[in-house]
């Protein structure tokens, strides 16, 4: 089931996907970069129809519930422009705060780090989904229903913004002059999906930048006469890899962690707290790996 508007943003971009990646994987053989392998393309294929399937699958109750939201409010903006305008604003500054979530509670970077696991950095990473995200993200829409915003107009935002995401996921773009200070660009994106500690966590924004700068996230990627090349993936990668530790190996190692011999406090914190936080400081989080760093530079 999908909107009109949708099946309209499909039609334009599924061809342009099709040039760029194409265009991508030339580029990439022409100057021997490496940017694809076999193994990965497939991975990431396959976490997107998993992702794809449960979203169509779900879509009817989240578009009932937003409906049954926006039905409800009292808010009517009657200009389209500003309509539109005010709701591609208003998803995006959600999805930020959507994302960041993503990346501070380890129950939902148990989803979310499979978009992260590939160690390529190349257009189809963007497509490689957070498989059981449709199940959650609809609940941080709701706002945007009460607010007055048609359900299915809120869906097509969303798709909108995540079409320009898709696209930021490419070394072979390098700066993009005055767009650095508005939206979302290659270089922004490629911080975010860095391993590297000053990296970690960093540029959560989809469409626009200037979320990450009002609230502290803002990282720009650094030349390398100041800071270490990217490394892509995790900081500690896969293995091995296979169809089902892509999904779930995050929840794996929740579930070893919540049964270590620790108070319950401990065992929520393992849950709900940050990605990497231990009670015995035998992992860390992206800002403890970051004050390391500073120690071994000093």
């Amino acid at each position: 089931m999908t909107t009109p508007k949708e099946d309209i943003l499909f039609l334009i971009s599924t061809p342009l996907y099709l040039v760029i990646i194409l265009l991508e994987i030339f580029l990439s053989n022409w100057q021997n970069r490496k940017l694809y392998t076999i193994k990965d393309t497939l991975a990431n294929i396959y976490l997107t129809a998993l992702n794809g399937t449960l979203e169509l699958s779900f879509r009817l109750i989240y578009l009932v519930v937003l409906g049954y939201c926006a039905n409800h409010s009292s808010v009517h903006i009657t200009n389209v422009v500003a309509y539109w305008a005010l709701l591609i604003l208003a998803e995006d500054f959600i999805f930020y705060w959507l994302h960041r979530m993503e990346h501070y509670v380890r129950f939902f970077w148990a989803v979310h780090v499979t978009h992260h696991s590939s160690e390529q950095f190349n257009f189809t990473v963007g497509f490689r989904s957070s498989v059981f995200q449709p199940l959650y993200r609809f609940i941080f829409f709701i706002p945007l229903a009460f607010l007055g915003f048609n359900a299915l107009d809120i869906v097509f935002a969303y798709s909108f913004t995540q079409t320009w995401g898709i696209f930021v996921h490419t070394k072979i773009i390098n700066k993009m002059g005055f767009l650095e200070h508005i939206l979302v660009t290659p270089s922004h994106h490629r911080v975010h999906h860095a391993s590297n500690p000053k990296y970690l966590d960093k540029n959560m924004g989809m469409f626009l930048i200037l979320w990450d700068k009002l609230f502290g996230t803002f990282q720009p990627e650094l030349p390398a006469t100041e800071y270490e090349p990217i490394r892509y993936g995790l900081t500690k990668n896969l293995d091995p890899k296979n169809p089902i530790s892509l999904v779930v190996h995050e929840w794996k190692n929740i579930a070893t962690d919540i049964q270590k011999p620790v108070s319950f406090k401990q065992k929520l914190c393992y849950l709900f707290g940050l990605p990497g936080w231990s009670h015995d400081g035998s992992t860390m989080t992206s800002e403890q790996m970051r004050q390391e760093e500073k120690k071994r530079n000093n």
